[in-house]
């Protein structure tokens, strides 16, 4: 796949098969967009092209604060990419780029800029100025426009209510689970491992400290998980806190993770955590020895929860 950075780099194609959106999350949803975009560039015998925007449009819009993303921008090229698309089109979205009439979208960028000859957009997809732009705007002017265009159907999409908001609101609540059967495999962040305070040694339980990557990527709320951390392309089981860990004083907001059957140093190195089941809240216990008979017991369904998921996946 081919990315662009602006439309300067990009160079009108004969038979551009053309997708819209912001796409944050690359979820179930979005690969119905992105695999019916490559279907259509098949038979069409055209190539496939998928238009995004970074920052996400309302970071820009309503101020940097105002969401967490589902991605990364290097993780959702690896998504896009995975999907088998030809050529990826980032438009830096800035507020001067946000009045783009639909008109001017359509003729100056889809037109002049891409060579569109069939655009594929998700249901109720608004584009342009206002979000002034739509499939019925796109249909009542096929004829001036010069290009055919396909919505993909509502029920395709969203029959179980797939969208990055409900996957950010299932995070938000601990359904890491939910957030899995949404984005078709498990919410997983990137981080660096670094020093802390090695009491999980101590407790018999070594855990690998974890410094989010990305600051702006949305973490899940506060509890216990099951997980897989990937090391060196190589998948482990564990399990992880997230929190405050309150039986410890002093502590701030952190990531720990317990990797089983793992017993390599890996300060500095980054990994990749996948959340699978969400085990407990955290809980201030009485004493340490508690914490451990509660940490054996996290282990023993952590293992279990693992052992079904491997299966499931080596069986996909």
């Amino acid at each position: 796949m081919k990315v662009y950075n602006s439309f300067d780099e990009f160079t009108k194609l004969t038979n551009a098969i053309v997708t819209i959106g912001t796409f944050d999350g690359v979820h179930l949803g979005h690969r119905k967009i992105l695999n019916r975009l490559k279907e259509t560039s098949k038979e069409e015998k055209g190539e496939s092209v998928v238009i995004t925007f970074w920052p996400h449009p309302r970071k820009v819009l309503q101020g940097a604060d105002s969401l967490k993303l589902l991605l990364t921008l290097e993780e959702k090229i690896e998504m896009i990419a995975s999907c088998g698309i030809d050529h990826l089109l980032l438009i830096p979205f800035t507020k001067e780029f946000s009045t783009t009439s639909s008109e001017d979208f359509i003729h100056k960028i889809l037109i002049d800029k891409i060579g569109t000859k069939k655009l594929v957009i998700g249901y109720d997809h608004k584009f342009g100025k206002n979000r002034e732009g739509s499939f019925e705007y796109l249909k009542e002017n096929a004829s001036s426009i010069g290009f055919q265009v396909e919505e993909i159907p509502r029920e395709d999409i969203e029959h179980n209510a797939i969208s990055s908001t409900s996957i950010r609101e299932a995070l938000s609540q601990n359904n890491v689970s939910k957030a899995t059967t949404l984005l078709g495999r498990p919410y997983s962040v990137k981080g660096k491992v670094v020093e802390g305070k090695k009491l999980g040694r101590e407790l018999g339980y070594p855990t690998a400290n974890i410094e989010v990557e990305d600051p702006e990527k949305i973490l899940p709320a506060d509890g216990i998980y099951t997980v897989f951390v990937k090391v060196e392309d190589k998948k482990f089981g564990g399990m992880l806190s997230l929190g405050f860990n309150p039986t410890v004083e002093g502590k701030g907001r952190s990531m720990e993770v317990h990797i089983f059957d793992f017993n390599k140093n890996i300060y500095g190195e980054s990994v990749e955590v996948g959340f699978l089941e969400f085990l407990r809240f955290e809980a201030k216990f009485p004493n340490l020895d508690a914490l451990i008979d509660q940490l054996k017991v996290d282990e023993k369904q952590s293992r279990a929860i693992l052992e079904n998921y491997n299966k499931a996946y080596h069986n996909s």
